[in-house]
């Protein structure tokens, strides 16, 4: 019934979150011939006669993936909600119902739980999702928000992140590093507000960074433009945890190595400018910043010309045999190994 006080403790920041995942996991087995895919991609593939099904689940909780303090509800509603949409584009899905469960204090009000589920209920509105069901619960250490995306996917037209191959070409969505931009700022002006709460925000002219931050979207869009134009991902991923971590996913669950070459990485001027404001290199916001859910996806050379074809997304490198290691290519011709920097829950050295 009790810890015994003798027994070896592993400390959670040992593992890492990623290391906690296939500790938990080691043991699970697939018992059903309609799981087709289970643990370890954004979403879990579940075969449905005809049609398969995608399953994903996040958490968000106070102090931890969000602050209050200059976090909306209803942007925060909106963000819960997208952030597991994005899971489902990831597969290459569409996304069709949520789930959301809550577990909340009593410091907040009626109206402010109101407030949360307007931003939710814009984002299905949005995303042409339905909101079906969920739980709510007390709290006595602030609020939790548990969302399950349910999607669906044509048989054959999963993309999974387990198979880029050598010499496929490495791509993104949209342009990176902004959400952490966005989050430098507003942790700037919460310290400032702490020292001198009649001080007034200093955030204008920053509303892109600030937005992808507080209100990201999910790429469907790009979904729908690859199908469009006739092009299947080899592997994709959508990056939560920053460039970096995401292309070692794609190239560990692939056994591939990969170059990234920084003068390819897309970032906004707007976001250039707050990183050197902050004393940061810009390819470092890029490859380590996280939460921008663009998608990171994997193409065979064939379909080179095709996606020349379609607005807002770049080649930013390629995979290689995984002797070669995933690196970086500098601007200075220098080759850097590339390592996971960006959020990873229980670590000590957060980013």
């Amino acid at each position: 019934m009790f810890e015994d006080q003798n027994a070896k403790r592993t400390e959670l920041s040992e593992l890492g979150e990623f290391g906690l995942i296939s500790h938990i996991t080691k043991n699970v087995k697939i018992t059903h011939p309609e799981t087709v895919c289970g643990i370890g991609d954004d979403a879990a593939v579940i075969d449905t006669n005809g049609k398969q099904m995608l399953v994903t689940c996040d958490i968000l909780a106070e102090g931890v993936h969000f602050d209050l303090t200059y976090s909306p509800l209803k942007h925060l509603g909106y963000k819960a909600a997208v952030v597991n949409i994005s899971d489902i584009a990831a597969m290459n899905g569409t996304p069709k119902q949520l789930i959301v469960g809550i577990s909340v204090s009593n410091r907040f009000s009626v109206e402010a739980i109101d407030e949360l589920y307007a931003g939710i209920l814009l984002a299905c509105e949005r995303y042409k999702v339905d909101l079906v069901g969920g739980d709510t619960t007390s709290s006595r250490s602030g609020l939790f928000i548990s969302v399950t995306a349910v999607g669906e996917v044509e048989p054959g037209n999963v993309v999974y992140r387990n198979t880029a191959k050598e010499n496929n070409l490495i791509c993104v969505s949209g342009d990176l590093g902004g959400a952490y931009a966005g989050l430098l700022l507003l942790e700037r002006e919460k310290k400032a507000f702490q020292a001198n709460p009649d001080m007034q925000p200093e955030l204008d002219g920053y509303d892109y960074a600030l937005e992808r931050q507080l209100k990201p979207e999910a790429r469907m869009d790009i979904i729908r433009d690859l199908k469009a134009a006739g092009v299947l991902p080899t592997a994709m991923i959508d990056i939560s945890d920053g460039l970096a971590s995401e292309i070692l996913h794609i190239c560990n669950d692939s056994k591939t190595g990969a170059v990234i070459y920084e003068e390819k990485l897309p970032i906004d001027a707007v976001v250039a400018s707050i990183a050197e404001e902050f004393e940061i290199v810009p390819a470092i916001a890029a490859l380590n910043g996280g939460e921008d859910y663009e998608l990171l996806f994997t193409i065979d050379m064939k379909d080179y010309e095709k996606i020349q074809t379609i607005p807002g997304i770049t080649i930013i490198g390629h995979i290689t045999e995984e002797a070669a290691g995933v690196n970086l290519m500098s601007n200075s011709g220098s080759l850097i190994t590339i390592q996971a920097q960006g959020w990873n829950h229980y670590s000590k050295n957060e980013i």
